[in-house]
C-alpha cells in the first residue's frame, strides 16, 4: 500500500475521532466540517514537529525505533493527546471568532438578502433626506439642542413617509418624555399625500374583490376623496343604491413601512445597548409596541373590528349622540375597507360662524357628554378625535370616522378615573393626589415628593376652576407628572392625549370652548354609572367568595402551622434556586470552577515535574518525571479548555 494512502487514511481517521471528542467534550454544537477541517490541518503540521521530538527524546532515529514497544506506544499516545488538545484548542478559539452557525434554508437566505438590500437602500434614503434638512448640523445649545432642530425634524418625518409620520405622532402624545418645543412642532405632522393613478388604484380594489368593479359598484368616483401615506379613498355607490366610501390601501405602502420598522426596530435596540436614556425610556420595548400598532393600521379587518367595538359601546351609552358608520364586511379585507358614507362637513373646514352659538353649544356639549361617557364609563373611544375625524352632519348630529386608533381603558384604571374627575371638579388636591399616586407609580423604582406634587397638582386645579378654559387640565397633569418622574399608564396618557385633541377639534366650532369644565360637570353622574347598585352588588359577591374561600382554607393552614411547630418540623423554604434549573446553573458554575482549579494545579504540577532531571529514564534523554509531568499537564489543559468552552457558551447563550 502506497504510503501517502496509508497517512491519508491515518489523517482521516485521526480526524474523525478528533471531531467526535472534541464536540462532545466541548458540550457544544460545533460544525462537524470545521472541525474535521481543522482536524487535518493540525494532524497534517504536526508530523513534522512529531518527529523532530521522537529524534531529540531519542525513541526514533534513521528510520527505527531505539525503544521498545511499550515506550513506543506510550510516547505516541502522549503526543496523540497534545496534538487533539492543539486541535480543541484552534477549534475553541475559531468558534470564539467566527461561531458556527446552522445550514439555512436557501430560500431563507434569499429573502434575507433581499431584506437587507431594501433595508440598505432605505437607510440611504433616510440619511439623505436627514442631510437635506440638515439635521446633522444643528450644534447643542444651551438648552441642549438647536431651536430650529424641532421643525427640521418634523420637515424630515414628513419627506420620510407613513411610518416616521405615525412615529411622529405617537410621540407628540409622550408629553411626559419630550420637551413641549417638539411636542408643538410634532402635532403638525400631517398623512397628506399624492394621489396613486386611478389606474393602479383600480386595480388594487379588483385585486382585493377578486371580482370586476361593476359587479359590485353601481359607481365609483376616480377622483380620491383624500389621500394619505398608507390609503386613498374613493366615494362609490353599490348597486342597491347605497353610498358607500371605499378605502383602499396603497400596494407598496406595506412594504415600505415592513421595512422602515425593522430599521426602527434594530436602532431602538442598538439605542438601549449603547445609552443610558434609550434604557431608561425602554426604547425597544416602545419600538415593538409601535410596530404592532402599526401592523394592525395596516390590517383594516382590526380597523373594521375597532368600528363595531366603538358602535357596540355606544349603542350601550345613557347619551348615544354620536354616529358611526356601518361596515360591509362582506367586501372588507385587509388591505380595503367599505364603509357607509358620513355626509356632512368635518370640524378641520367648519367657521366659528357655521351654526348659531346656542346650536353650536348643544353640538359640542352632547360631543363631550358622549367622549367622557365612552372614556370613563365604558372604557372604549375613539383615540384620534382631530378635526378631520369628526364630521358635521346637515342634521346636527355628530359622525366618527377613521378608526385606526380606537382606546381601550381596563376596570381597575376607570375605577379611579372617575373619582379624580370628581375631585379636579371639587378642587380637591389632596384627593386627586392620593388618585395620581395609584395611578402612576415613580419611574425606575425611584421615589416621589408627596407634598411637592401635591402642590403643583393643586395649583393647577386653582387656576382651571378660576380660569376656565385658559388651561387644558390634562395636558397640564402631564406636565407635572412628568417634571415629578411618575410613569403614567399608556391607557390613561392615551386618555389625557385625545381629550387634549377633542379640545381644539371643538374649538373650531365654538371658540373658547371649556370643554374641561363640561366633562368634569358630568365626572358626579359618569361615577355613579360606575357604582351602580348592580355594579356594587357583583363586586361583593366576586369580593366576598374570595374571602369566604381563604376563610375556609385558613383553619387548616393554622392547624398545619401548629403541628409542624409542635413536631418540631416547622421549616422555611426560602425561594432562592428553587427552580431545577436554578439548581443545574449552580451545579454547573460548581462543577467548572472546580473544574479549573484542579486543571490550573494539574498544568502547574506538570510544568514543575516536565523541568525536573529526577526519575527513573525511560529513554538516553527523557526521565519519567518529566513524561508524567507532561501527561498531567495534558489533563490539566483539557479541563481548562472544558471550562473556558463552558464560560463561552453561557455568555452565547446571555446574548
Amino acid at each position: 500500500m502506497p504510503t501517502w494512502l496509508v497517512f491519508a487514511l491515518v489523517a482521516l481517521a485521526f480526524a474523525a475521532v478528533a471531531t467526535w471528542v472534541s464536540r462532545r467534550l466541548l458540550d457544544t454544537q460545533v460544525g462537524w466540517v470545521r472541525s474535521v477541517i481543522i482536524s487535518l490541518v493540525v494532524f497534517s503540521l504536526s508530523i513534522p514537529l512529531v518527529l523532530w521530538m521522537l529524534k531529540q527524546s531519542h525513541v526514533y532515529a534513521d528510520g527505527k525505533f531505539l525503544v521498545g514497544w511499550p515506550v513506543v506506544t506510550t510516547f505516541f499516545a502522549l503526543i496523540v493527546g497534545w496534538v487533539f488538545a492543539v486541535v480543541v484548542v484552534v477549534i475553541v478559539v475559531s468558534e470564539f471568532l467566527v461561531p458556527t452557525r446552522p445550514l439555512r434554508n436557501p430560500i431563507v437566505v434569499i429573502r434575507q438578502a433581499i431584506k437587507r438590500r431594501d433595508r440598505a437602500r432605505r437607510y440611504a434614503q433616510i440619511v439623505v433626506i436627514a442631510s437635506r434638512h440638515g439635521l446633522g448640523l444643528y450644534q447643542k445649545r444651551a438648552r441642549g439642542y438647536s431651536e430650529e432642530l424641532p421643525e427640521a425634524l418634523v420637515s424630515a418625518m414628513n419627506e420620510a413617509g407613513v411610518t416616521f409620520v405615525k412615529l411622529g405622532q405617537v410621540l407628540s402624545s409622550r408629553e411626559d418624555v419630550l420637551p413641549r418645543e417638539f411636542i408643538t412642532a410634532l402635532s403638525t405632522l400631517q398623512m397628506d399625500s399624492t394621489p396613486i393613478p386611478w389606474a393602479e388604484a383600480e386595480a388594487a380594489i379588483r385585486a382585493e374583490l377578486k371580482r370586476p368593479l361593476d359587479e359590485v359598484f353601481l359607481s365609483v368616483d376616480e377622483v380620491p376623496l383624500a389621500a394619505a401615506s398608507v390609503a386613498q379613498v374613493h366615494t362609490a355607490t353599490l348597486l342597491d343604491g347605497a353610498r358607500v366610501v371605499i378605502k383602499i390601501q396603497r400596494p407598496r405602502a406595506r412594504a415600505q413601512v415592513t421595512t422602515d420598522l425593522d430599521i426602527l426596530e434594530r436602532l431602538a435596540g442598538d439605542a438601549e445597548r449603547r445609552t443610558e436614556w434609550a434604557r431608561d425610556l425602554g426604547a425597544r420595548a416602545l419600538a415593538a409596541e409601535f410596530a404592532r400598532a402599526l401592523r394592525n393600521e395596516l390590517d383594516y379587518r382590526v380597523e373594521a373590528a375597532n368600528t363595531e367595538m366603538l358602535r357596540e359601546a355606544i349603542a350601550k351609552s345613557r347619551s348615544a349622540a354620536l354616529n358611526i358608520p356601518k361596515v360591509y364586511d362582506d367586501l372588507s379585507t385587509a388591505r380595503m375597507l367599505v364603509l357607509e358614507r358620513a355626509d356632512g362637513i368635518p370640524f378641520s373646514r367648519l367657521t366659528p360662524n357655521a351654526l348659531e352659538p346656542e346650536a353650536a353649544h348643544a353640538v359640542v356639549d352632547l360631543v363631550v357628554d358622549s367622549v367622557f361617557e365612552q372614556i370613563a364609563a365604558r372604557g372604549v373611544f375613539h383615540a384620534d378625535l382631530h378635526a378631520g375625524n369628526v364630521i358635521l352632519t346637515d342634521e346636527r348630529t355628530v359622525t366618527l370616522i377613521d378608526f385606526g386608533a380606537v382606546g381601550v381603558l381596563e376596570r381597575s384604571v376607570r375605577r379611579l378615573l372617575a373619582p379624580l374627575l370628581v375631585a379636579i371638579a371639587n378642587e380637591d388636591d389632596v384627593s386627586a393626589t392620593d388618585i395620581v399616586l395609584l395611578l402612576c407609580p415613580p419611574m425606575s423604582g425611584g421615589s416621589v415628593e408627596q407634598t411637592a406634587l401635591q402642590h403643583d397638582i393643586g395649583a393647577i386645579l386653582t387656576r382651571v376652576a378660576y380660569a376656565p378654559g385658559d388651561e387644558n387640565v390634562f395636558s397640564a397633569l402631564i406636565e407635572v407628572l412628568r417634571r415629578n418622574r411618575l410613569a403614567m399608564p399608556p391607557s390613561l396618557l392615551l386618555v389625557f392625549r385625545t381629550l387634549t385633541s377633542l379640545e381644539g377639534t371643538l374649538r373650531r366650532l365654538v371658540p373658547g370652548y371649556d370643554m374641561v369644565g363640561r366633562g368634569l360637570a358630568r365626572a358626579p353622574q359618569i361615577a355613579l354609572q360606575l357604582s351602580s347598585p348592580r355594579r356594587v352588588a357583583l363586586d361583593l359577591q366576586a369580593q366576598s367568595a374570595i374571602v369566604a374561600e381563604q376563610l375556609r382554607r385558613l383553619p387548616r393552614r393554622i392547624e398545619g402551622i401548629t403541628q409542624s411547630l409542635q413536631d418540631g418540623t416547622f421549616s422555611v423554604r426560602i425561594r432562592a434556586l428553587e427552580s431545577v434549573d436554578d439548581r443545574r446553573w449552580v451545579d454547573s458554575i460548581v462543577g467548572e470552577v472546580t473544574a479549573t482549579i484542579v486543571g490550573v494545579a494539574l498544568v502547574a504540577t506538570g510544568f514543575f515535574l516536565a523541568v525536573s532531571d529526577v526519575g527513573p529514564a525511560l529513554t538516553e534523554d527523557v526521565r519519567a518525571f518529566s513524561f508524567l509531568g507532561s501527561v498531567l499537564g495534558l489533563g490539566g489543559m483539557l479541563l481548562l479548555l472544558r471550562s473556558l468552552s463552558g464560560a463561552f457558551r453561557r455568555r452565547t447563550v446571555d446574548r
